[in-house]
């Protein structure tokens, strides 16, 4: 899958996490992201012509976020190709989601810095497969975060306020407690996670629950 590179050095740096030092794939990662996301959502206009643009975007969401990446990479079995640092290696970097996700944006740029746009478009399109024909049917709905603030808004209450309570754990394992604090109807949750984007996510899940909102 990943041969035939007019240079070569550009799918080794690809596939070279930070943690092995310089050059890594860091900023193909970034273009990458940029690539991906423009060829995915070129994908989703062109095949749902019926489709909403709140449905294209929870769909491109949903094929973008990072545990489909993941699942792809695992699927190419990038993980055993990954360049890591020795402390990544130990900890089992080679498996951690962000890092596999990562490299398969960071793949996709070298891609197209190789052999340009087209051969780009032929591996999002080979890599995602059925993945672009069921993503309208597996997007997930809104976020617990954005379901909240939008329900407060239309009862002209104000939006919730977001503490970090506290962040501990290891490098390769860190955690967040955040509150989500609804103070004109006395309500205050709180919500773990692995980033504090989680954590609120969390709280914010917890909050509509109690407001009897959850599905």
């Amino acid at each position: 899958m990943l041969t035939g590179f007019r240079d070569p050095e550009l799918l080794r740096q690809a596939l070279r996490h930070r943690s092995a030092g310089k050059p890594n794939n860091e900023r193909l990662e970034f273009l990458g992201d940029a690539i991906l996301g423009m060829l995915v959502s070129d994908a989703l206009y062109r095949k749902f012509p019926k489709a909403s643009e709140g449905e294209l975007t929870q769909a491109r969401s949903h094929l973008v976020r990072e545990p489909t990446l993941a699942e792809i990479a695992r699927e190419l079995d990038l993980g055993a190709q990954l360049e890591l640092g020795q402390g990544e290696m130990k900890s089992g970097g080679h498996r951690r989601d962000s890092i596999l996700a990562d490299a398969v944006e960071a793949v996709i740029a070298a891609v197209y810095l190789d052999a340009g746009f087209a051969a780009a478009q032929s591996l999002v399109a080979d890599w995602f497969g059925s993945r672009l024909q069921l993503s309208l049917e597996k997007s997930p709905g809104k976020d617990p975060k954005t379901k909240l603030q939008e329900w407060l808004q239309s009862k002209q209450h104000a939006l919730p306020v977001y503490r970090l309570l506290q962040a501990g754990g290891s490098d390769h394992a860190r955690s967040f407690d955040v509150e989500c604090v609804l103070e004109h109807l006395a309500i205050t949750t709180a919500g773990s996670g692995t980033s504090v984007k989680s954590a609120e996510a969390d709280a914010a899940r917890k909050a509509l629950i109690l407001l009897g909102l959850n599905k």
